[in-house]
């Protein structure tokens, strides 16, 4: 059929095409089109999937990184002595001193008087700074973190492992010293033999007698005995080593708490030293007195928050003695454990 019988069809059925068609037969195909692009071109990069955050989740918990544990003050217990004022700290020490002679009724030979001092320390007084600003917490906010708490947290916790540190190791420069470096103290004793590598349960616990036990009764002219209260602080992978049992089920602990009934251990990490591993015994309360203390002048003090332009900032101080030792005798030491 020629094309105008056909157009003549399409305009009997109400489709009119323009006058200069004249052909409605012919395949576009057929037609060459060499300039025309049948494939579509785009104005933006190629879609690589949607944004990777919006299908990342955020858990609301924080995770803190962890610190060595601080346990200076359950070795031998804290106080506090004095305020943030307070620069000189003295202990009054009575020693009782008599001499007796041969009675006679009229003889005045003889005296009893006590010999009192008064040993000082002198207090460190340390601080730190927290500081925040009004985006920053914003910004924080949004990646779900109370920033400010967390602030807080570090302050309160730097501190503490301050104060701690006090404690074991005092403060360079002034009259402060620490449980493990009070120049009263007696010198550590090297140990004959390490308690690692599973040594006989016998041979340690004979070391523990002999060096650490028996010069604290010499020291205290008997007033310690196996029923005395006893601390004994030493490091963690020391306390394991102790704590190994042999082939017939008996450990060095288990032996030493059978000897002595009152006995306690507190691991501190520090004790593994690099010298070698410390251990100290000591009994902590005669008569009821403290044979020593961990002092401070204030645990921690929280200074007012200043407010600035777009930002606060707040002190945070704290003041230590170290470790006061009243009676040095009553401790003994062991190194290289």
């Amino acid at each position: 059929m020629r094309d105008t019988q056909l157009i003549a069809q399409l305009r009997q059925r109400g489709i009119v095409l323009p006058a200069g068609v004249k052909n409605v037969s012919t395949p576009v195909s057929d037609y060459a089109l060499d300039a025309a692009n049948l494939n579509p071109t785009m104005a933006t990069t190629a879609n690589a999937g949607i944004p990777n955050y919006l299908t990342t989740y955020v858990d609301p918990s924080v995770i803190d990184v962890l610190v060595s544990p601080m346990k200076a003050a359950e070795l031998v217990g804290e106080s506090k002595k004095g305020d943030w004022t307070t620069l000189v700290a003295a202990f009054i020490t009575a020693e009782p001193t008599t001499r007796v002679a041969t009675y006679g009724d009229y003889s005045s030979e003889g005296d009893s008087a006590a010999n009192v001092t008064y040993p000082q320390r002198q207090s460190y007084f340390f601080q730190t700074w927290t500081r925040w600003g009004e985006r920053e917490l914003e910004m924080m906010g949004a990646g779900r973190v109370d920033y400010a708490s967390e602030l807080n947290y570090s302050s309160a916790l730097g501190i503490a492992k301050f104060l701690n540190a006090s404690y074991l190791f005092g403060v360079s420069g002034l009259q402060n010293y620490g449980i493990t470096n009070d120049p009263s103290l007696s010198a550590p004793v090297t140990a004959p033999t390490p308690w690692s590598g599973s040594p006989a349960v016998e041979a340690v616990v004979n070391e523990f007698i002999e060096n650490l036990f028996n010069p604290l009764v010499n020291q205290s002219g008997g007033i310690v005995d196996t029923e005395t209260e006893l601390h004994v602080g030493l490091a963690p992978t020391a306390l394991a080593d102790l704590s190994q049992t042999n082939i017939y089920g008996l450990s060095a602990v288990a032996k030493l708490q059978e000897i002595f009934p009152k006995i306690k251990f507190v691991t501190i990490p520090e004790y593994d030293t690099a010298s070698g591993r410390l251990v100290q015994l000591i009994a902590p309360r005669i008569e009821g007195k403290d044979t020593a203390t961990c002092a401070f002048t204030e645990k921690m003090r929280a200074h007012s928050i200043e407010r600035y332009s777009s930002y606060f900032r707040q002190k945070k101080s704290a003041g230590t003695w170290g470790t006061v030792i009243f009676r040095p005798f009553l401790i003994t030491q062991l190194l290289g454990v």
